[in-house]
């Protein structure tokens, strides 16, 4: 006798009695389904579209010709007395004569241990009030932005890579490359970090700053600063210099204080100060200018702590080793900077520090390669004094 038929797990009686269910149910739920997708969609879009709306600003093209060679550094200039009317420094070309300009030619080569001495230069001390006021048509010239050349106290564009190590939840390895570009009395410095392998970096930032060259030294219009990670969104903060006012990374403006640098141009600026003697290189002297940084600005101080011998793919290079004299705050970053007297005072090592488990330590990897100069007036020499 054959077993009695048995239901299958699951299925009950009742379950073969429903009705189906109407289709345009599915169809309504797929058209929910759809509708929501599109709205996030829209949603990322423009949140993408905010952080693409002010592009980063294209690179500056200057095609870099040669190697830097170490050459000792020209002896300090004599102490100077600032000129309020026509000074030296806001047309640095013309205050020297021909015979004079054609005697400053590019210090020769020389090995890297006479490189060690520093720049010693008083302080400029101010002209009396009325011989300031002896010539106002000349000081309206000073105080005026001149479509001249920058003077030869200006380094050529140059471009120098360095190796990264550091620490972020670990150790971290990577590579980095300052490029110093000028064309005419525009500059543009770019600071790019890129952490893990050269092919498919975890994480990259650029950091680019962009203004004049001026008299008193540069003069930023725009900082931007952007962050990728292989796995996340971009970052970006921007920060505009708008004459008497900055514009911070919120929006929020500001007074600007007269003279300041941003996170990436501030490199240059102490470049300019000691490569003109406007700052003495003398251990414990302390170096200060404004900061304007994404989030807020600081009165920020530079300590010359001493020198140091880094050893470096060039060889031993004497240093000035600087440190900040106070810490940021709110989880802004820091840098150490050790500047070499015969490269020029460019940065030949960099330690970007957040805290102290935190940091990037940027080591320079080869000679340091520089454009030909513009014109006569750029040949690397110290103005006259």
């Amino acid at each position: 006798m054959a077993p009695p038929l048995r239901a299958a797990p699951g299925w009950a009686p009742e379950a073969a009695m429903k009705t189906p269910r109407p289709p345009w149910l599915l169809v309504l739920a797929v058209l929910a389904a759809h509708l929501l997708l599109g709205h996030e969609v829209q949603r990322l879009h423009e949140g993408w579209g905010s952080e693409a709306s002010a592009p980063m600003p294209p690179r500056m093209q200057v095609a870099m010709v040669r190697e830097m060679q170490i050459r000792t550094p020209a002896p300090p200039p004599p102490a100077r007395r600032s000129q309020p009317l026509q000074s030296a420094r806001s047309q640095p070309a013309a205050a020297a004569g021909p015979a004079e300009a054609a005697s400053a030619a590019e210090p020769s080569p020389a090995a890297p241990a006479s490189a060690a001495q520093g720049m010693p230069a008083s302080a400029p001390v101010a002209e009396p009030v009325a011989e300031a006021a002896s010539a106002p048509v000349a000081a309206l010239a000073a105080s005026a932005p001149s479509d001249a050349e920058p003077g030869p106290e200006w380094p050529l564009s140059t471009r120098l890579s360095y190796v990264l190590t550091g620490r972020y939840r670990g150790p971290i390895h990577g590579e980095a490359q300052v490029e110093w570009m000028r064309k005419g009395r525009d500059y543009q410095m770019n600071l790019d970090v890129a952490v893990g392998p050269s092919f498919s970096p975890f994480i990259t930032r650029r950091m680019s700053s962009q203004g004049q060259l001026t008299p008193e030294g540069i003069a930023p219009q725009r900082y931007d600063e952007e962050t990728r990670l292989m796995l996340g969104e971009k970052r970006r903060s921007t920060v505009f210099f708008q004459g008497p006012e900055v514009q911070l990374a919120s929006g929020a403006r500001e007074p600007a204080l007269p003279g300041g640098q941003d996170a990436a141009s501030q490199f240059v600026q102490l470049t300019w100060l000691f490569l003109t003697g406007r700052e003495a290189l003398q251990p414990g002297r302390i170096v200060q200018f404004p900061l304007v940084l994404p989030r807020r600005q600081y009165a920020w101080q530079y300590e010359v702590l001493g020198q140091e011998v880094l050893e470096t793919p060039m060889g031993p290079l004497p240093t000035w080793h600087l440190r900040p004299s106070r810490p940021a705050g709110g989880g802004d970053l820091t840098a150490e900077v050790w500047l070499a007297p015969a490269l020029q005072y460019l940065p030949v090592r960099l330690i970007i520090r957040q805290d102290v488990e935190t940091f990037i330590d940027l080591m320079l990897k080869g000679a340091p390669l520089q454009a030909a100069p513009e014109s006569a007036n750029d040949t690397p020499r110290r103005p006259s004094p």
